[in-house]
């Protein structure tokens, strides 16, 4: 029986890595405009809107709906199945699909424990699987273990959009703007957590650097991806720039692509991300 991968549209994702794939959107909201994210909103659009509108956009889970229509194709296929979605401590979406999985046959549902890019690579992975010849099943196992390595660290621009979600006091947002302080994080099975503040550019990107040396290094035999939210790639090329010494190929030839409208809701324009495989055993 032949697979197919299915994603959420929360999966940033290279447009020849896309094409091999499914996509169940998400809903972006700005007030009473409705958009799905990916099909009648792009991530252009979306920034400009962004930048542009008074209204903090919202965000809403994909429905199982949703997930059973795309599963109803796959089995109209006669296809099986796997399933990667945002981690589930992110969104309601991974309940969505497990919701209409309950309903089907060879459908298998991972929570990739991450976002973004994170499950970007995640999903080459599994195309890598398939490539292979692996079944459906076999392939879910092995991205439930491949997605314990999985990294995101992220240099953020700006605190405002973490403020406005809640994810920062007023203060603390007030303060880092006056002092130039942008927030690093990182993405490890489905948490997130804030290493540290850098001061202007330059010290966060050192800073992104030291902490993917701490987290291991970088597994060059699996996919590796750049992101970054905005309109404008000159921060990632910048961050790519300072960041060659880290490993002996350098990052000029890692791909890199745009996030999405979903996760640019919540971090806004301006940051700059890696997510790759820890050499961590």
């Amino acid at each position: 029986m032949k697979t197919r991968i299915i994603v959420d549209s929360t999966a940033d994702l290279m447009p020849e890595i896309k094409s091999q794939v499914h996509v169940v959107p998400l809903t972006v909201h700005f007030g009473d405009e409705e958009y799905l994210d990916g099909v009648t909103i792009d991530n252009k659009t979306f920034y400009e809107k962004l930048v542009e509108s008074d209204v903090l956009p919202s965000t809403s889970q994909a429905s199982p709906e949703a997930f059973m229509r795309a599963f109803e194709e796959a089995k109209q296929a006669n296809e099986a199945a796997v399933v990667i979605t945002i981690s589930s401590k992110f969104s309601g979406t991974y309940q969505s699909a497990m919701i209409a999985a309950s309903e089907c046959e060879n459908v298998y549902v991972v929570d990739s424990g991450s976002t973004a890019i994170g499950s970007g690579i995640l999903t080459e992975l599994a195309l890598r699987l398939l490539d292979e010849g692996m079944e459906a099943k076999q392939i879910a196992a092995q991205l439930e273990q491949a997605k314990q390595k999985i990294v995101i660290v992220a240099l953020v621009d700006t605190l405002e959009y973490l403020k406005r979600g809640g994810r920062v006091s007023k203060t603390v947002a007030f303060a880092g703007t006056l002092l130039n302080i942008k927030p690093v994080l990182s993405v490890c099975n489905g948490e997130i957590h804030i290493l540290g503040k850098a001061r202007g550019s330059k010290m966060g990107n050192n800073l992104l650097v030291q902490e993917i040396e701490k987290a291991g290094g970088v597994d060059f035999t699996k996919p590796v991806l750049l992101g970054y939210t905005g309109l404008s790639d000159a921060l990632l090329l910048k961050y790519i720039e300072d960041s060659k010494h880290i490993c002996q190929h350098g990052l000029e030839n890692v791909r890199y692509t745009t996030i999405g409208s979903v996760i640019g809701t919540h971090v806004g324009p301006g940051a700059v991300a890696v997510a790759f495989y820890s050499k961590k055993h």
